[in-house]
């Protein structure tokens, strides 16, 4: 197994975090700093340590977070503001957030410690659907519908085709379900915004078919033996743009 893909599977961090870990020098193996993280080790035989900590595979938990407006999505935050960590404390197990949502943004945000599937889940190339819903300004058209759904320009390129509709009109504002499958930078505020239309409100309300219920603001519960299949059912069967199976 490689080393960035053990250090996921024993939920230590994401392969992308765990780059950054072998890069800071803080990974060794049979007492050896590393500095590829693609090597390949034996997980049985191999004595691999973080911090001088060894790493070993420990149980898979998965967490379902209502994040409210506010928190940064990390576990630490170096200037002192409040960060989703703080939101399950009581969580036995080190877990980490799967992907991100701003600051400004509230709704389902899912924690884990299997790295493998925070990858798969997260990897634009595996384009795995997280669904919004957002109060904007204004009356949408459909005019502008058709262009969300067809892909804008923003200043880091062309979003993908999304899946748009309006769900309801409030006054003089609009609000709208938004699916997308890639993850720029605040691309849902932004992609509204290019069509003339700003976010007042925005609320992530489910990924990869597993829908926010049952959860309070700032709340936390497990997920439930059927949301994990079907998470696993997904990732397990996913496949990257251009038709190649992830196996890095």
């Amino acid at each position: 197994m490689r080393l960035h893909k053990f250090l996921a599977v024993c939920g230590i961090a994401s392969r992308r975090s765990a780059e950054k870990l072998v890069a800071a020098g803080r990974v060794s193996v049979n007492g050896n700093v590393v500095s590829n993280v693609r090597r390949g080790i034996d997980s049985e035989k191999d004595d691999i340590r973080v911090d001088g900590k060894r790493v070993e595979p420990q149980s898979k938990v998965y967490i379902m977070l209502n994040k409210p407006e506010g928190y940064l999505t990390t576990m630490y935050d170096p200037h002192g503001r409040r960060v989703i960590s703080e939101l399950v404390e009581n969580v036995p197990q080190r877990v980490f957030p799967v992907g991100r949502l701003d600051k400004d943004t509230e709704g389902l945000l899912l924690m884990t410690n299997d790295g493998e599937m925070t990858y798969r889940i997260t990897h634009p190339k595996f384009q795995i659907k997280k669904t919004y819903h957002a109060v904007v300004s204004g009356v949408v058209t459909d005019g502008a519908v058709d262009k969300l759904r067809a892909g804008v320009q923003l200043s880091d390129g062309v979003t993908s085709p999304a899946e748009v509709r309006v769900l309801s009109y409030q006054g003089s504002n609009s609000s709208l379900e938004i699916c997308i499958s890639e993850g720029k930078k605040r691309q849902v505020r932004r992609m509204c915004s290019k069509v003339g239309h700003e976010v007042l409100e925005l609320r992530r309300v489910a990924i990869a078919g597993v829908a926010l219920r049952d959860v309070a603001p700032g709340k936390w519960r497990y997920l439930t033996p059927e949301e994990i299949s079907k998470l696993r059912e997904l990732v397990s069967g996913c496949t990257a743009r251009g038709g190649d199976k992830q196996d890095r």
